[in-house]
């Protein structure tokens, strides 16, 4: 009876003992290709994406030596044509014949996972541009900088507005005011093409770029082709002060870390490159203005 509840089951259910599977339920080829032959009888670690092994063997070991008797886990398993599954595993330890066996059954979640990885990017991105919002920047600037001070490295701020955004949002219109910074913002993000560099909507016709083991002078150079290629849309601008054109303001602030310095860069630094697009503002517009900064020792 029970053998044949298994079998019907949607989910992947096992026996496994002595470092190896003494039952996987059909369901398996269904789920992931493997025939459950291909499984009894060996560890099915190959089967578990290198990365959560660690989880997968910590588990086990708990498991075994009695410190739990249950566990939930969730990794990536490999299937049979290459590709991955999410999968939720519950691990319970049950006597069988004077034996100790860990039950398994594995519930595929993709689907979930997949829901939960699109929630999650919306909420860190901004609505109008696409691009990371305000609160995924202060996540990032903590993140890049605290990463620059373990390593005694660079970084970098690149804090950009639209040069009379105001005027020619009352000349233009509202909605060619989002359809302008929507352009921007994707000229903007071309630019990048490091792991290390996230571009964000500050606020307003802000934009701010993160720039990770980046010093000033290749800082100063990102900026520049910022400038340059936002000036290349050419898009009409008759009530700017500089041009008759659409044109960005930017200030740059690098900050050099020494190992074991001091946290509070983050804060300085977004500080630093607001005091220099503030400068370039003054300076005329359609410009790039920097700073720099060097976190101080701890005592």
């Amino acid at each position: 009876m029970f053998r044949r509840v298994v079998e019907k089951s949607a989910d992947v259910i096992c026996r496994f003992s002595h470092d190896q599977f003494l039952y996987v339920s059909p369901s398996v080829t269904k789920m992931f290709g493997w025939n459950p032959q291909e499984l009894v009888g060996n560890d099915g670690f190959w089967m578990i994406h290198e990365a959560d092994r660690p989880i997968i063997a910590e588990a086990r070991e708990r498991l075994v030596s009695g410190l739990q008797e249950q566990a939930v886990l969730q990794v990536r398993t490999i299937c049979s044509d290459g590709s991955l599954k999410w999968v939720e595993t519950t691990c319970r330890i049950e006597t069988i014949d004077d034996t100790s066996e860990v039950i398994l059954v594995m519930r595929d979640i993709s689907d979930r996972k997949r829901l939960e990885e699109e929630l999650s990017a919306l909420a860190s991105q901004d609505g109008l541009t696409g691009l990371a919002n305000r609160r995924a920047f202060d996540q990032a600037l903590d993140r890049t900088w605290r990463q620059t001070l373990r390593e005694g490295g660079e970084m970098a701020l690149v804090l950009m507005d639209v040069d009379c955004f105001k005027q020619f949002n009352d000349r233009y219109g509202h909605q060619a005011g989002d359809d302008c910074l929507r352009a921007v913002a994707d000229s903007i993000q071309a630019l990048l093409n490091r792991s290390t560099d996230l571009a964000c909507r500050y606020g307003g016709e802000e934009l701010v770029v993160v720039l990770g083991g980046t010093g000033l002078e290749p800082a100063l150079a990102i900026a520049e082709q910022m400038r340059a290629v936002v000036a290349s849309l050419q898009i009409p601008h008759q009530s700017s002060s500089c041009a008759d054109h659409l044109t960005i303001s930017i200030g740059v602030a690098a900050a050099v870390a020494r190992t074991g310095g001091s946290m509070n860069i983050p804060e300085g630094l977004l500080q630093a490159a607001d005091h220099a697009l503030y400068k370039a503002k003054n300076g005329g517009r359609n410009r790039v203005e920097h700073a720099i900064l060097i976190a101080s020792s701890n005592p």
